[in-house]
């Protein structure tokens, strides 16, 4: 499996696409410290561009990666190799690439940037860990549906609409409920609600660490209510870390009786 990994790994990591990447957040990074004039201010100005972008890339690049590394794929389960080192390899190895990237492309100019300023430094730890592990989860999930279609517009497009619903379609609904059932005690519904979405989960975290009230949104009050900050955060990162286990877990079930 690290053989796998590693060749995918440096494949992804020298491609154009994962460079562009990083200079991507390199520049938005650099660009919100620079004129945010506080680092507070970078963080959450940058937080509400990860948490939506970050899951984006990892869908896209995920899903095209095992379409156009399938014929790869057939011919090393060709070989004498487990499946599982092949499917788990290739996964890993895209998501530490997108991952190295993020966290080059974000945490380079933080550096620059706190040397002088560095008491936000475990803030911005939380949200590079959001965003590695969005990464991780939504490349795992694009992953998981090229294994179970076939087609490729399908997958693709199924991929795309996981990440709208998730990012965009769920938390209207949400608020939409909030709206029908004000009289009645949700509390405990919007908890159990948060915990089925990573991006949400990946916000409250990020808000929860900063300790900003005004920002935290419903769900992030209820979960300071009921779990307090500590607590909280640590809710959240296991949450997010089931997350990344489901759709692995997926990856393997679906790689062991795909018939190529």
């Amino acid at each position: 499996m690290f053989k796998i990994l590693k060749y995918s790994f440096f494949d992804l990591i020298r491609s154009y696409w994962s460079l562009t990447y990083m200079l991507f957040y390199l520049i938005v990074t650099s660009s919100l410290l620079y004129f945010s004039g506080d680092l507070l201010k970078g963080i959450i100005s940058l937080s509400s561009i990860i948490l939506i972008l970050t899951p984006l890339i990892g869908t896209i690049f995920g899903i095209m990666y095992y379409y156009n590394s399938r014929d790869f794929t057939e011919l090393l389960l060709a070989q004498p190799i487990r499946r599982k080192a092949i499917f788990m390899g290739q996964y890993l190895g895209l998501s530490l690439s997108l991952s190295s990237s993020f966290l080059l492309g974000t945490g380079l100019p933080f550096l620059f940037y706190g040397i002088q300023v560095s008491g936000e430094i475990w803030n911005f730890f939380t949200l590079l860990l959001s965003g590695a592990l969005l990464t991780c989860i939504f490349t795992a999930f694009a992953y998981w549906i090229g294994l179970a279609h076939e087609n490729r517009i399908k997958g693709f497009g199924l991929a795309i609409v996981l990440w709208l619903l998730l990012a965009l379609i769920y938390d209207g609904l949400f608020l939409l409920s909030l709206v029908l059932f004000e009289e009645y005690p949700i509390e405990k519904l919007a908890i159990g609600a948060t915990l089925f979405n990573p991006i949400d989960l990946s916000r409250i975290l990020v808000m929860l660490k900063l300790d900003i009230s005004a920002l935290l949104g419903y769900t992030g009050a209820v979960f300071k209510k009921f779990f307090g900050t500590g607590l909280g955060i640590s809710c959240s990162i296991s949450a997010l870390i089931i997350w990344v286990i489901i759709p692995v877990t997926g990856i393997l079930v679906k790689g062991r009786k795909k018939d190529f």
